[in-house]
């Protein structure tokens, strides 16, 4: 509540020290009246404009519940994330001793948490601070209600409510300088460079990212008919096949490969393995699964085509028992053996320039809702690993030398169960494998398998992953949800972490599957193939995206794609081409994760890596801070005690050449603006000394030097003509050779390699 004015000015010092100050971010539901949106309904007798008591101003809200009534409050889909406590003061009225509960709900669904008000003493105001976490509604963007409700099946006495408050919660303190550690000799461990893939990104696009991988991938491309060069969209776009513009056979995945290459890129192809693919009215027209004509009025239509319904009965019942000809034709794994047969003809096989990853499908335990007009049925663990080993069997007869990624699941749910189970909200499907869950069950028939046969089915294993909180995926930027995105990155990496969202659970994705695979089936890499956490034209979808790719490479994932390439003109788009290509002539992050540790990283984050090809130390710090300028002292080990730094930087929707900052003492100092992406290019700078030891029939050669340096021994008799001994690079400070001694007099000399 905000404390109410006097005229007596002696008395609104005590006064107003008397009242429970709220921050200017608080959200007042009820004061005198409902305020802010804040909508009755309530199913219990009320008065908002009850005279007496109050607690403050004129009004209060006088209530009567019979048996589980409840005063309610209503604001549609309501961000909560801001916020940390409902306050209300509650009076017992002139008998007291009510039984009340507080709840509310996400979306319409009620939750199951709540909380028990202590029993009302009568005629007694009191303060009740009710904390959004004991209701289950902590970091939400969709609360839809809260209620105070009579917690029996009789009627209770009056009792009175007044003040209710949301309470915000405390702003951050204003930046200190963030210290940030650098060691150039620790946590040393290659990145992939694939793990800066996108989706469907054009040859212009893929070039200016430097992006290494491109996948084509997605819901239609389960139901791809190579043969006709169309697909059925399932779902997405009411189970409609549709043709491509050409007719030529496997155009599609031909021309994604040809624009791919084009620009360095290596294409991801999915291969459909559902039994039912797309087929094609005449003169290539449109087709169908739900026809209204053939299957009666649906609540939805293609305005387009208007006798295409969505599956599902005015009733709001799913059509089922439709004939799967309408739209499809029958598919097996020999009928995408061609697919492959024909891949290998026009680009020749994966060792010879061709296409090297094969992925199999895409999603299978949402089938039964995606493609639910050929598959209403969800997918049992069973008939995944039969599919799999049977279409990955066929790829690899084609070309042995194939890399096949799969599962592709959607998912935290889909990495736990079946689509069976997923289906009927049961366990069944894993009871009838031991219990286990499915993905580490999958990967260990797959290393069965390969224990029998003695070949690898499986290259990569790969999942699909989107935040889950309220608005992260979409283009939602009210300060809650940035501020939710900005920490949900955690759940990728942090086994402490609980996922904000109906997940509430520890996921840490990568170490998850990671381990998954060292226990069931080693030797698999890793791949995320899809994610998203939305904002793409907004900075914090950029500094968001500038976390991600850090992460990859520190956590040691092997491949990732990005749905989908953001547009070029976008903040998004640009802090992928900060890692790939910041100074347009693809000049990259480092390819060598070294550590990088910083204290605050939901509001700074920082990576760092070393290029193999000059030895530069790279650090790219992220302020995701909303509208805070950062201080940052970054501590270097193990590299150099000064030198000049080049400052690249992403900040308002451009990357930036910033003038050199210099550093000293092993302490590079800069200023960081709000929402921000500033990479420092530390190129190698160090003196190298060289000493010559003798030891018996050898001499002991060492160079001290800056780690990841590569240096050329050279030897001379005369001083003049030098002729090269061996190469190294430092993988510590010094680096030894070991020479066989002579008896003539030798002159040796380390030049550091272009």
């Amino acid at each position: 509540m905000a404390c109410k004015s006097f005229k007596v000015f002696g008395s609104v010092l005590l006064l107003t020290a008397m009242c429970f100050s709220i921050a200017s971010a608080d959200q007042t539901v009820y004061d005198d009246s409902r305020q802010n949106n804040w909508q009755d309904w309530s199913w219990s007798a009320n008065n908002f404009q009850n005279t007496n008591p109050v607690h403050s101003g004129t009004y209060s809200i006088s209530v009567v519940c019979d048996g589980w009534e409840a005063l309610s409050f209503e604001n549609p889909t309501f961000d909560v994330t801001a916020y940390t406590n409902i306050t209300f003061w509650i009076n017992g009225g002139p008998t007291g001793g009510q039984n009340l509960i507080v709840k509310a709900a996400l979306g319409a669904a009620a939750n199951s948490s709540s909380y028990t008000i202590p029993t009302l003493p009568a005629n007694t105001w009191q303060r009740i601070t009710v904390p959004l976490y004991a209701l289950g509604v902590t970091n939400v963007g969709d609360m839809d209600r809260f209620w105070i409700a009579n917690n029996t099946a009789s009627t209770i006495p009056v009792f009175y409510v007044d003040d209710i408050v949301l309470i915000s919660a405390p702003p951050p303190p204003p930046p200190s300088t963030n210290f940030i550690t650098i060691d150039v000799a620790a946590n040393r461990h290659a990145i992939s460079p694939e793990i800066y893939g996108v989706a469907y990104g054009t040859t212009a696009d893929l070039n200016d990212l430097n992006s290494p991988v491109n996948r084509l991938g997605g819901n239609n491309t389960s139901r791809y008919n190579w043969q006709v060069n169309g697909d059925n969209r399932g779902s997405d776009w009411f189970f409609e096949s549709i043709g491509d513009t050409s007719s030529v056979a496997g155009e599609r995945g031909d021309t994604f490969i040809s624009n791919s290459k084009a620009a360095g890129a290596q294409p991801l192809i999915t291969v459909p393995m559902l039994d039912w693919i797309a087929k094609l009215g005449p003169s290539r027209g449109k087709l169908a699964s739900f026809s209204i004509a053939k299957y009666g009025l649906q609540t939805n239509h293609d305005v387009y085509m208007t006798d295409a319904g969505n599956g599902v009965k005015t009733n709001g019942q799913y059509v089922v028992g439709n004939d799967p000809n309408d739209a499809n034709i029958p598919s097996t794994s020999s009928y995408q053996q061609n697919w492959v047969q024909h891949i290998t003809n026009v680009w020749h096989t994966a060792t010879n320039g061709g296409l090297r990853y094969y992925i199999l499908d895409n999603e299978y335990s949402l089938w039964h809702e995606t493609h639910r007009d050929v598959h209403p049925t969800g997918a049992t663990m069973d008939e995944v690993r039969n599919k799999m080993m049977d279409y990955a069997a066929k790829i690899k007869a084609v070309d042995p030398n194939a890399i096949v990624v799969g599962p592709e699941e959607w998912g935290w749910l889909g990495y736990l169960n079946s689509g069976y189970d997923f289906q009927t909200g049961g366990s069944t499907d894993r009871a009838n494998h031991g219990g286990k869950d499915y993905l580490p069950w999958l990967l260990d028939q797959f290393r069965q398998s390969n224990n029998v046969t003695g070949k690898r089915l499986l290259d990569v294993f790969s999942v699909h992953y989107y935040p889950q909180g309220s608005g992260e995926f979409g283009t939602n930027v009210s300060t809650a949800t940035q501020l939710l995105r900005n920490k949900s990155t955690r759940s990728l990496w942090d086994t402490n972490y609980v996922d904000a969202s109906w997940i509430a659970q520890k996921i840490y994705l990568i170490p998850r599957i990671k381990s998954w695979v060292a226990t069931y089936y080693p030797g698999c890499r890793t791949a995320v193939t899809e994610y998203n956490w939305g904002a793409e034209d907004h900075m914090n979808g950029a500094t968001v995206q500038a976390d991600i790719l850090g992460i990859f490479g520190r956590e040691g994932l092997d491949l990732a794609t990005r749905w989908t390439t953001p547009a070029n003109t976008t903040p998004t788009y640009k802090a992928i081409k900060l890692y790939r290509n910041y100074d347009g002539n693809k000049s990259t992050f480092g390819d060598t994760s070294i550590l990088a540790a910083a204290t605050n990283i939901d509001n700074v984050a920082a990576f760092a890596a070393q290029r193999t090809n000059d030895g530069a130390l790279t650090i790219m710090v992220i302020n995701k801070y909303l509208a805070n300028t950062v201080p940052v002292s970054l501590g270097i080990s193990n590299f150099g005690n000064g030198g000049s730094a080049q400052v690249w930087q992403l900040n308002t929707n451009a990357i930036s050449h910033l003038p050199n900052l210099t550093y000293t003492n092993a302490i590079l100092n800069a200023t960081l603006p709000a929402q921000s992406v500033t990479l420092f290019v530390l190129p190698v700078t160090a003196t190298a000394t060289l000493k010559a030891s003798p030891g018996g029939s050898q001499v002991d050669v060492a160079l001290n030097g800056q780690i990841g340096a590569t240096y050329i021994l050279q030897s001379s008799s005369n001083l003049t003509n030098w002729s090269n001994n061996s190469t190294g690079t430092l993988t510590s400070a010094q680096l030894h050779w070991m020479l066989p001694g002579t008896n003539s007099k030798t002159f040796y000399r380390a030049v550091k390699s272009p």
